[in-house]
């Protein structure tokens, strides 16, 4: 069982990704104002000293504490990490992103050091973003000089002011539509005082604001934790601890994207090659900003280059390149910026609609931006980068490269940075990028099937059409429709067997059997509809698979049914694809088309 202590976005983070495992689990707020919804776990309130966070970790048998709360919540960190030590237990500390501390800034350690800097400063007229809490510490302040207070429009912060003894005309209430840029056009203050509460905190809009209107900027810096806390900054590496910390929790685990493992390796040379040290781990970002760790497998040195080497973890996710070496060399190089390269292994783009320039290699944009974003902040000089991958030219023999126009080796891939276990967003992205490349090459049509079995069968319609212009759905109808229309593509034909068909014909656009089974009711009426005999819904009774229609039916019910279902399945995609012109053909268990729907 795993104890979340929330009350935060990062609480709100942590929950969803601990409920995607499907187990029970715990979700501690001191107070009951934020609203969340967890399909697996429990929601409790009231605060926790560590006698009872003891006395409840011992009785509900948990084995991981989360620290999800406000970076200012001192006590409750102290109490997290008293009781994790005690009961040796590993605690997690979900922490925000945080800016970094830009000169203009005033950085205070306490409220003591910031009363002194602003009386030092000369600051006389100040707006305090720093919470009703936090009154009582500024007090030294506010009793001498003209101070305004933002706090939220609870019942509970006007009873905490006015307990204070602070003016309530200096109140201002915390709303969506009072800016802090408007409030500073209001008052006119020298200054602001806030929290460094991080990007979820709302710490860079408020120092943009100030900015603007030229208000000097102090700042509390958030508090050390205490020692025993394994960080992490994101809901990717709170998963990876989660999965490392208790293996049997999730039940597949997450992996990293060839592009983390290009990033990683990167870094690693060019630290290598500018200070001579070998990294056994280095960390870097993802695209949303979240920091991770990747361990560094070899490090090769000599005068001019460096070379790193990662190998690649999938996770569960059946990924061809699992366990593969992703290897990076990095050289100084006379031009600027940061040229990629291409490797063994790597693909040559040889046709356009990947985002990558024809005869570039194939490295996505995403990848080059992750690299070129870690080097850059080491080393602002020229970088010539050669990715590699030992074998690769044999494995993208097993990935639509080939069909993607990607010569001799694999892609460089990955928009997140992680690989979810069956990723239904990287086979999305796989689907647009085909898109896009049928879309290039300039084909006519867009023919799309749910895989290799009916494409065969179509293609025999459109011998004229590029092996570019027929795309794999698998089960993701709707999503590949969706592309198909924010594309503005006209014509579009759709291959499909009765297995999905009779899914689809019920609104069921991602007809993995996972999600949705064959409804047998809506058969029956549809059958019904339709003028089929009274021996139909008999049939679909004794039924278990629904290819065994196509065997069962007689000739003048398959006549009427199997025409009803694909014009159930055309009247639910039209909806999706309303310019285009879309056709369906209905293929049969001997491979032909007996019916179709323009």
């Amino acid at each position: 069982m795993i104890l979340i202590l929330g009350g935060t976005t990062e609480g709100r983070k942590a929950a969803e990704v601990i409920d995607e495992a499907g187990k029970p689990f715990f979700y501690s707020t001191k107070g009951d104002l934020q609203e969340i919804v967890c399909k697996n776990g429990s929601c409790i309130h009231g605060g926790m000293d560590c006698s009872v966070m003891t006395d409840f970790c011992h009785v509900n048998q948990i084995r991981l504490l989360i620290d999800a709360a406000h970076p200012f919540a001192t006590q409750l960190h102290e109490t997290v990490a008293r009781v994790a030590a005690s009961m040796r237990l590993p605690a997690i500390r979900f922490e925000r992103i945080f800016p970094p501390h830009d000169n203009d800034i005033v950085w205070c350690e306490n409220y003591n050091v910031a009363i002194n800097k602003l009386e030092t400063d000369g600051i006389t007229n100040l707006l305090a973003l720093t919470g009703v809490q936090t009154m009582e510490k500024l007090r030294p302040y506010w009793q001498k000089h003209r101070c305004h207070f933002r706090i939220l429009p609870r019942e509970e912060s006007k009873v905490q002011a006015e307990k204070e003894g602070f003016d309530p005309e200096r109140l201002v209430f915390y709303d969506q539509e009072h800016t802090t840029e408007i409030l500073l056009k209001q008052l006119h203050p020298q200054a602001i005082l806030t929290k460094e509460s991080g990007i979820s905190g709302g710490f860079q809009q408020k120092v943009n604001a100030a900015r603007a209107q030229h208000v000097r900027i102090y700042a509390i810096q958030k508090p050390e934790l205490p020692e025993g806390f394994i960080t992490v900054t994101g809901k990717h590496g709170l998963r990876k601890q989660v999965e490392h910390l208790l293996p049997d929790f999730f039940p597949l685990r997450s992996g990293y994207t060839t592009g983390s493992c290009a990033t990683a390796a990167a870094k690693a040379a060019l630290l290598a090659l500018l200070y001579g040290e070998e990294e056994t781990d280095v960390t870097f970002s993802l695209p949303d900003g979240e920091i991770m760790e990747l361990p560094i497998d070899s490090i090769r040195i000599n005068a001019v280059s460096a070379t790193a080497s990662v190998i690649k973890d999938a996770g569960d996710d059946p990924d061809v390149t699992n366990r593969c070496p992703i290897v990076v060399t990095v050289q100084r190089a006379d031009h600027e910026g940061i040229r990629f390269l291409q490797g063994k292994g790597v693909g040559l783009v040889t046709l356009p609609g990947l985002g990558i320039p024809v005869g570039d290699p194939a490295i996505n944009k995403t990848p080059r931006m992750m690299i070129t974003n870690e080097l850059s902040a080491l080393y602002q000089g020229g970088l010539d980068v050669t990715i590699s991958v030992p074998n690769g030219d044999e494995i993208a023999l097993r990935t639509f490269n080939p069909k993607l126009g990607v010569k001799d080796g694999i892609s460089i891939i990955g928009t997140s940075g992680i690989v979810m276990p069956f990723s239904s967003e990287a086979f999305i992205d796989a689907i647009r990028r085909e898109v896009e490349v049928c879309i290039a090459v300039g084909s006519p049509r867009l023919v799309i099937n749910s895989g290799a079995k009916s494409e065969k069968v179509v293609r025999k319609e459109y011998p004229s059409l590029s092996d570019q212009a027929f795309v794999h759905y698998g089960n993701f109808i709707g999503e590949t429709l969706k592309i198909a229309d924010e594309l503005n593509i006209h014509d579009v034909t759709m291959g499909i067997m009765i297995g999905k068909a009779v899914k689809l014909a019920e609104g069921n656009l991602d007809t993995h059997s996972h999600k949705v089974v064959m409804n047998k009711d809506f058969l029956k009426q549809l059958a019904a509809d339709s003028d089929c005999s009274d021996e139909v819904s008999a049939i679909i009774d004794q039924i278990t698979l629904a290819r065994e229609l196509w065997e069962k039916l007689a000739p003048t019910d398959a006549d009427r049914f199997f025409p009803a279902i694909l014009s159930s399945c055309h009247q639910y995609c039209r909806k999706i694809l309303p310019d285009g012109d879309l056709t369906i053909l209905l293929i049969d268990e001997n491979n032909k088309i007996p019916y179709r729907i323009s």
